[in-house]
């Protein structure tokens, strides 16, 4: 029998409920899935939605507002125990839209990091231009300060995943800078530059913050700090974007005929933008598959997370990992 994946059922702003509904829907879709937390909600919450899933309990549940240093004192968190599941051999991967810093911390305290890999880092996919309709910007969040051979690490992991998760053959490598010239950057970027240049990468040079969604390069490396700011950027964008067209579409009944009879070109931009379509994001270099979803994912988000932590098991993806040096 396949190993489930493990879901901490009790991270994020709607758990139990969305957690829950998202993994029955996963569930249905053929995901095998454990949900770890506080058992007696979750039995409660899967009799309320008419379904039934493996439980495995945690009394605890590091919420959004505590330290992630409250994952060393609190072994019992739900996102503990979920982890350990995944370094016992018990699930196949682990998955939370919970704390994204007790996550992070409990995938590193708990599952170890590949051998070679000194950080770490948070994959995050963008929809752009690119062939594969997405781009894969590392590391999102996980280091605001890196030197430029964590970089050069990041690279090789995240072409790694482009290849093995979205099909792209020889992923095109940039690094994020102010200008395409070699010369253009700060230090870390003019020492990264050589290091990438030299790698045996399909390495495309400089990439501007204009070329990330464009298709410009399959993977954008930069440091933590900048990849959070450009990913909440992009998504900030297209909230207001589709604010505005929803606007203009309300503004008259000649804009209101037009919006109808766009309504499906309309729904499937909405979907492609829509973050809930990749549900949660890689931490990549640990001993394991561990995602880390928005604390305000909805059962979607919670089923397509599942979804592709399952696949990500199934890659071979952490077993190449470890070649990356």
């Amino acid at each position: 029998m396949n190993a489930p994946v493990a879901l901490d059922a009790m991270g994020g702003d709607h758990a139990p409920r969305e957690t829950v509904a998202g993994a029955l829907l996963a569930a249905a879709a053929g995901v095998p899935v454990v949900l770890v937390g506080d058992e007696a909600r979750l039995r409660q919450e899967l009799a309320a939605q008419g379904g039934e899933l493996p439980v495995v309990h945690a009394p605890e549940v590091i919420d959004m507002h505590a330290h992630a240093t409250e994952v060393r004192r609190r072994r019992q968190a739900s996102i503990n125990v979920a982890m350990r599941l995944v370094r016992e051999g018990e699930a196949e991967a682990a998955v939370s839209m919970g704390h994204s810093g007790a996550t992070m911390a409990a995938a590193l305290f708990t599952l170890g990091r590949v051998q070679g890999i000194e950080r770490p880092a948070i994959l995050a996919e963008i929809p752009s231009e690119a062939p594969s309709g997405r781009v894969h910007l590392i590391d999102a969040g996980a280091n605001a300060d890196v030197r430029p051979q964590h970089l050069l690490q990041f690279a090789r992991m995240g072409a790694a995943y482009a290849e093995r998760m979205s099909g792209v053959a020889r992923p095109r490598v940039g690094l994020l800078s102010i200008g395409e010239e070699p010369t253009k950057g700060n230090q870390l970027v003019l020492e990264a530059h050589p290091l990438l240049a030299e790698s045996g990468l399909n390495f495309v040079g400089n990439v501007e913050g204009r070329d990330v969604l464009a298709d410009a390069a399959d993977v954008i490396v930069t440091d933590g700090f900048t990849g959070n700011v450009v990913l909440k950027l992009a998504e900030g964008e297209a909230k207001i974007l589709f604010g505005w067209i929803k606007q203009a579409l309300t503004s008259s009944l000649k804009a209101k005929l037009g919006a109808w009879l766009a309504k499906d070109a309309l729904r499937s931009l909405a979907a492609r933008m829509d973050p809930a379509e990749y549900g949660a994001m890689p931490l990549l270099g640990v001993r394991g598959p561990a995602f880390i979803g928005h604390g305000a994912s909805d059962r979607r988000a919670v089923k397509n997370a599942l979804l592709r932590a399952h696949k990500m098991a199934r890659s071979g993806l952490v077993e190449a990992l470890a070649a990356v040096e």
